[in-house]
């Protein structure tokens, strides 16, 4: 079976052409906010995997204003592609950690830039609210606004020891909150964290198939340098089951055929800088060559997207 993108499976790329009928690219902007693990009001030290300097890019730096991150992604961006459209996206840290009327203004900050079509929000499950909800959805009514949380892992003990100090719960009630608001909603899901088996691996699919989600994005847990997980994986490596490229192959195509066929697969892997990355070490093979790996083993197989769905 193929999806509307010729694929076995629901591609982002293909649903923003789509939805866009041209290519739209996401401009990733720091705000600068932190997050609730990490200041104390809820604990210390961040998500034990987390080190924003792995996704965050070289012109989005804090001190500068939203507009002019947006304007340097965009240069940056002018020298790759042709003249097109932009996503304003909210990546590191918290993005609806901060008084509702600042948020706001740096949103439409970010709409006011020439050919930004809409935004993309990354945030938190317990860092959402009714006003934060009702803001975004206003600014739906006239842009593109997509609302994602990192949900990681449906097992509280997992999240637990990543230290993200919420709740499988919380996240449903946040999904439940921000559900028909005219939002697009994704989640963020982690494979391979500390502790969890195959069979556990899987249910994440049958598990977030049941929430009111858009699209998700999924990636190879990475141990990465300056986190807690860097100190646990020297200490403690029996803490950790890794997948080889092969095999993380073979879990995503079982995987995808368990998620339900309407979800749009932004993402199967992240790629983490060399000189940041502890495990795995997939040889230096890129992003676009797993994924195409994945593809054929998915038609190899005879497999697509929600083909076990139930």
């Amino acid at each position: 079976m193929h999806f509307k993108g010729g694929k076995p499976y629901n591609d982002y790329s293909s649903y923003v052409k789509r939805q866009f009928n041209q290519r739209v690219q996401k401009i990733s902007l720091n705000t600068g906010f932190t997050c609730p693990n990490r200041d104390g009001s809820k604990g210390l030290g961040g998500c034990t995997y987390c080190n924003n300097n792995t996704f965050s890019p070289g012109y989005g730096k804090p001190m500068k204003s939203v507009t002019e991150q947006l304007n340097d992604g965009i240069v940056f961006f002018s020298k790759l592609y042709d003249a097109q459209k932009y996503f304003a996206y909210f990546q590191s840290y918290t993005n609806t950690y901060a008084p509702i009327e600042q948020l706001r203004s740096m949103y439409l900050e970010a709409l006011a830039y020439p050919n930004v079509i809409g935004l993309v929000i990354g945030t938190r499950p317990d860092c959402i609210s009714p006003e934060i909800v009702e803001m975004l959805s206003e600014l739906a009514n006239s842009h593109y606004v997509s609302l994602e949380f990192g949900v990681e892992s449906t097992l509280d003990r997992t999240l637990n020891k990543i230290n993200r100090c919420h709740t499988f719960e919380e996240t449903k009630a946040a999904y439940k909150m921000a559900e028909n608001k005219g939002l697009y909603l994704g989640a963020h899901l982690i494979l391979n964290l500390p502790g969890e088996s195959r069979e556990e691996i899987l249910n994440h699919a049958i598990e977030i198939s049941k929430l009111p989600i858009n699209t998700i994005k999924i990636h190879q847990l990475q141990i990465v340098k300056h986190t807690v997980m860097a100190i646990q994986y020297k200490e403690t490596p029996e803490m950790f089951s890794l997948s080889n490229s092969d095999d993380y192959i073979d879990l995503i195509t079982e995987f995808v055929t368990l998620l339900r066929p309407d979800i749009i697969i932004e993402r199967f892997i992240s790629e983490s800088p060399k000189h940041l990355l502890i495990a795995p070490n997939w040889k230096g093979m890129k992003n676009f060559e797993i994924v195409d790996k994945i593809e054929k083993r998915l038609i190899e197989k005879d497999l697509w997207q929600g083909k076990f769905y139930k």
